[in-house]
């Protein structure tokens, strides 16, 4: 494109960004594209293909690695502002719905874009309730994990395999059979993971009991034992309705992009939600509220903790986990809340040494000013760890409660992606470093040696 030119051939509504390469003297003009609602501004990375040296070029590219300032779609599903500390789905405040919502109507909000009425809310709930029974065979399949796997293995493995009970799901385009998947992940996930939790004890399944709410159900197939009728303690509801809200969406973060990134072949929702999971697993994202209590069991006393600290400002010991955020630079929106959750969940189980390590983490994190000009402040992660760790859940279950939660949003993210027009297949480029062409020169002298006895077996 000239510069008398955009790369649509008109001026643009967003105004245009004026290039000149100092390669070849030429000049630019790429459009920019029409802000966001909230003021979000770019250009089309495919406009400077046209930025060239000669004509047999492929054309200029741009190089993110990890993605720190592209913009993969246009999305009306989460805002942040990470400099703001502000969270929003749909428009939606986090601190009203934490407050005011359910994690069901949450869940119907990220899909459809507003709240539902009460008709529609009466028959949402109706439907996940009545779909949390999962195939006697998922029974089976669980069985043949090891007493001591991983529960995150455990659930991507088992997400997928629901993909082969129910095939229709492939039905992408057909909006009947994207809700009923819908419906079907929403209230089996819970199910899934909460037969893991007893699979990993030792403990016999328990089935849902529709007569409860979303997470009294998810804590009667968790907890129960010899009880006629479980009966939830309501500080605890109350923690995982509002973490469940909490972790539900959090915009294009590592497991939201591979949903959507495998979603882009056309797979079953089924296997994009595996996907999810499998991302969700690592450390640097969902394993994030594990790392905070594995750091706690590391410093191991209250008094332990100046030192701890020490170390960590002087760049010779451990991360201090569970503080700042890579895209909050002030305050965590969802931390406040939480802080005031951990609050009444501490007062229902009483303090022990962790708590007081974390506690006093907290303290010097927040009075410090290292970690405050910094802005390292406890984030989400932080307090989740201590709340779950507070309910007894096992340190390497958090993650399973954090995919329950986000299973919502990655299936609102995978629809809106599915029926943009403007995506296509995920297909990034590279630059290649490699070697150029050559020539095959082969030092061997067997190409087909036989394996030695030493070799043989299965390891």
């Amino acid at each position: 494109m000239s510069k008398t030119e955009t790369a649509a051939g008109t001026a643009p509504a967003g105004g245009s960004l004026e290039i000149r390469d100092s390669r070849t003297g030429k000049e630019y003009s790429v459009p920019v594209l029409p802000s966001g609602t909230e003021g979000d501004t770019a250009v089309r990375a495919l406009d400077l293909r046209a930025i060239k040296q000669s004509d047999d070029e492929f054309g200029l590219m741009t190089y993110d690695p990890a993605f720190m300032n592209t913009a993969s779609c246009r999305s009306a599903i989460t805002f942040i502002d990470g400099d703001k500390g502000i969270l929003r789905y749909r428009g939606y405040p986090i601190e009203q719905l934490a407050e005011q919502s359910t994690f069901l109507e949450v869940a119907w909000l990220l899909r459809n874009g507003d709240l539902p009425s009460q008709a529609e809310y009466d028959q949402w709930v109706h439907d996940v309730t009545y779909h949390t029974y999962v195939h006697e065979n998922i029974k089976n399949f669980l069985g043949g994990f090891r007493y001591d796997a991983h529960p995150m293995s455990m659930l991507c493995s088992t997400v997928a395999a629901l993909s082969s009970f129910y095939p229709e799901a492939k039905h992408i385009f057909d909006k009947e059979q994207r809700d009923i998947s819908f419906v079907r992940l929403l209230a089996k996930v819970p199910t899934l993971a909460a037969f893991i939790y007893r699979h990993l004890k030792g403990l016999p399944f328990i089935y849902p009991d529709n007569d409860l709410s979303y997470s009294e159900n998810f804590l009667s197939m968790i907890a129960r034992m010899t009880e006629t009728k479980y009966e939830a303690n309501p500080v605890f509801t109350k923690a995982l309705e509002v973490l469940f809200i909490l972790h539900a969406d959090h915009e294009q973060n590592c497991s939201t992009s591979a949903v959507r990134a495998v979603g882009s072949s056309q797979v079953d929702p089924f296997s994009a939600v595996a996907a999810g999971i499998a991302a969700l697993y690592g450390p640097l994202h969902g394993g994030a509220n594990e790392q905070v209590l594995r750091m706690i069991e590391e410093i191991g006393r209250p008094e332990n903790v100046p030192a701890f600290i020490d170390e960590v400002k002087s760049g010779k010991g451990s991360r201090l986990m569970g503080f700042g955020h890579r895209v909050y630079k002030s305050y965590d929106p969802r931390a406040k809340i939480v802080k005031a959750l951990a609050d009444d969940v501490f007062k229902q189980v009483g303090m022990d040494k962790d708590l007081e390590i974390a506690l006093k983490l907290e303290e010097a994190a927040l009075n410090d000013e290292y970690f405050v000009q910094r802005k390292l402040y406890p984030n989400v992660d932080f307090y989740t760890g201590l709340i779950y760790r507070s309910m007894g859940f096992p340190t390497d279950f958090f993650t399973v409660l954090f995919a329950v939660a986000r299973t919502a949003g990655w299936l609102a993210q995978w629809e809106e992606m599915l029926l943009d027009k403007e995506q296509k297949i995920a297909r990034p480029r590279q630059i290649y470093i490699g070697a150029p062409e050559r020539a095959y020169d082969g030092k061997l002298t067997n190409r087909f040696p036989k394996a030695t006895q030493a070799h043989t077996g299965a390891r």
